[in-house]
């Protein structure tokens, strides 16, 4: 175990962390040297640009927005190859095609800023070069989502233009006039309602500082403090860091109010710990999404969501909490379910107590490194916003660094010359600019691409129709209303933050739920419920893009990892609208026995649903035990008692064959 220390011999042993860091020049060829010279002068550029418009002067969304593109993109061209097998250390076409199209992402960025006026002005009525630009833009942002991202994002992105264009040929159900390349590429470039739109915008605002406080932190020796950390407080414990990781980002999102904030502010040192205690890297950042989702479903603040919802039922903001409470502890508990067998079945047992840090020497030569965190909890509990809690953050880091440095070399007898010293903390600096920069690249191109899907969703008006067509649909059945509920939810959530979802569902399908005999306050908690989806559900989930950001981790592959993680998101809802799980029903009187059973049978099921879809119990299940744990599951949470009593026994099958039977047993060779 590595003891953390923040010195220059630790920063060099961390260099090589980021997947997206670029080559160094020592035994590179010329090209390669000019190539990494430039990626490392444009990264911290950007570092520096995001951090001007987070603490000092904000600057207009399209514009903002635009230049932080435009920088990933070149960045994307000259750090991934377009195949593989591609030779980039020579100049060839491949080279020659990669800088045409980082000089292109240039252009297209100069366009916009050069513009802005007259683009507002002519909105609809576009220009033969907005045109072209615009087919320039977005074809490059669909290469660029190739290279990093991989085939399956891309084609999604290209179905949905598809869509857009062929709506008068589509069945009838999501029938569309249909629109023209003109209208279609000028949407994606030229406005805020497609690739500038929300995704990005979130990816370039605080998800970016975030992931440079994280940079900042690894490349100073905080997050080696951090990990050490956790090790010394958990790490005796099997999967400890990760089960910490959830139960901190739950509190964290509560009081921040987002889920995507939350991924990147706890994410900084949950993900780290993670990964270096064996978990997977796309599995550490989905656990980290799908805590982070969950902590806008904890009281005390759930975001904006209890206000609202406080309003819309005229309830008091008391009688939300309250009830909000048992469901927010049920998903965590089938989050930690999850996490648990993950470090099971993957044998991330715990270690001796001998082998881990010893806390007091940790504490002593890393304590600096929390006062920055200190400070960032403070920014975030006294409402500051994101950009700005990032902002403090970085630069309390850096500060708190170089102090600590300063006077380690001031009191060492055999200390360096100033200038030698001063150069490390400045190459160190410049290091965490760079490492922010390259691995902000898979986070923020994801989200472009999903800002394309975004736009068509918009433009074809495909979220709405979807909505109204719930009520249609579910044929009064209130379990197939609340599924198509949860499906409108996924496709708004593309284009919409999680309150304006909540608030769009609430008024399309909250009367529906009315009207099958759900109460008004049970209806507006399965809508607010269904509206976080979007955070850890494919093809569009920012809580997971961000998660797979600072994890250096494909970002779908996160995001179908944090959607089984996050299942309780899905099956918790349904269960409120059966059961008096919120503490009342449809006549509001209800006795207490009722409300407890309601609680027990539904974390039972919950342990049966997790422990069948992992195949983990106390071991790995057989297939019979698999069957058991379904069974038990669908019984305990069937609404009926008959199937409780059922499921109870299923469950209780299973456990005592996981206790008593042993899979890897086998009967003597019988004697010749």
């Amino acid at each position: 175990m590595t003891d953390a220390t923040p010195s220059n011999a630790h920063r060099d042993q961390l260099k090589a962390v980021s997947p997206d860091e670029p080559p160094r020049e020592k035994g590179l060829t010329r090209i390669s040297r000019w190539t990494a010279r430039i990626v490392m002068i444009l990264a911290v550029s950007l570092s520096l640009y995001q951090l001007y418009t987070a603490g000092i002067t904000a600057l207009t969304a399209l514009v903002q927005r635009s230049i932080h593109l435009g920088a990933i993109l070149c960045l994307t061209f000259l750090l991934k190859p377009p195949f593989k097998k591609a030779d980039k250390t020579r100049l060839n076409g491949w080279v020659i095609l990669d800088w045409t199209l980082a000089l292109a992402a240039i252009y297209c960025t100069y366009y916009i800023c050069a513009n802005l006026t007259a683009i507002f002005e002519r909105q609809g009525d576009w220009l033969v070069s907005d045109r072209i630009v615009s087919i320039i833009g977005t074809l490059l942002v669909l290469e660029a989502c190739r290279r990093v991202i991989g085939y399956i994002m891309t084609g999604i992105c290209i179905t949905a233009i598809l869509y857009a264009f062929f709506g008068p040929y589509m069945p009838e159900l999501i029938i569309h006039k249909g629109y023209s390349i003109e209208r279609i590429v000028t949407t994606l470039w030229l406005t805020t309602e497609g690739i500038f739109g929300l995704p990005i915008g979130v990816a370039a605002t605080f998800v970016f500082v975030f992931v440079l406080f994280g940079a900042f932190l690894e490349t100073t020796g905080g997050g080696a403090f951090f990990i050490d950390l956790a090790y010394a407080l958990t790490g005796r414990f099997s999967g400890g860091p990760a089960k910490t990781s959830v139960v901190a980002s739950g509190f964290m999102g509560s009081i921040s109010g987002s889920a995507v904030g939350n991924v990147v502010a706890t994410g900084s040192f949950t993900i780290p710990m993670m990964k270096k205690v064996g978990y997977r890297a796309h599995v550490a950042g989905a656990i980290e999404a799908a805590a982070s989702t969950g902590g806008q479903l904890m009281p005390p603040i759930m975001g904006a969501g209890a206000f609202l919802m406080a309003e819309f039922t005229n309830t008091s903001y008391l009688t939300i909490i309250k009830v909000a409470l048992v469901p927010a502890i049920l998903y965590y508990i089938t989050v930690l379910l999850f996490v648990h067998y993950e470090a099971k079945k993957h044998g991330l047992k715990g270690q001796p107590k001998e082998n881990l840090p010893k806390i007091s020497k940790v504490v002593k030569e890393g304590l600096h490194f929390i006062i920055p965190v200190a400070i960032l909890i403070y920014v975030l509990v006294a409402n500051y916003s994101p950009m700005m809690a990032g902002f403090i953050a970085v630069i309390s880091t850096a500060a708190a660094s170089l102090a600590a440095n300063t006077i380690r070399w001031a009191v060492d007898s055999a200390r360096a010359r100033f200038s030698d010293f001063s150069a490390g903390e400045l190459k160190a600096i410049i290091n965490a600019l760079e490492k922010g920069a390259t691995n902000a690249i898979m986070v923020s191109v994801a989200c472009a691409a999903a800002g394309i899907i975004v736009g068509m969703v918009t433009l074809t008006g495909m979220g709405l129709k979807f909505s109204s067509l719930v009520l249609e649909l579910s044929f009064g059945i209130k379990a197939l209303a609340i599924l198509l509920i949860g499906a409108a939810s996924l496709v708004l959530g593309m284009g919409l933050p999680v309150t304006a979802s909540y608030i769009v569902l609430a008024t399309l399908a909250g009367p529906a739920l009315l009207d099958m005999g759900v109460p008004l306050l049970v209806s507006h908690m399965i809508v607010f419920w269904y509206s976080q989806d979007a955070n850890v559900t494919p093809p569009v989930s920012l809580a997971s893009f961000a998660g797979a950001g600072i994890a250096g981790a494909n970002p779908m592959r996160t995001a179908f990892s944090s959607w089984k993680l996050a299942k309780g998101l899905y099956i918790i809802p349904l269960i409120m609208a059966y059961r008096p799980l919120l503490g009342m029903g449809a006549d509001y009187q209800l006795l207490h026995w009722q409300v407890v059973l309601a609680m027990v049978t539904t974390l039972l099921g919950l342990v049966a649903f997790a422990s069948g879809l992992e195949r983990y119990f106390l071991r790995r299940a057989t297939w019979l035990e698999t069957v058991l744990f379904w069974l038990a599951a669908l019984g305990l949470f069937w609404p009926q008692y008959w199937a409780d009593v059922a499921g109870l026994g299923a469950l209780a099958a299973a456990l005592v064959l996981q206790k008593v039977y042993d899979p890897g047993e086998r009967l003597p060779a019988a004697r010749g």
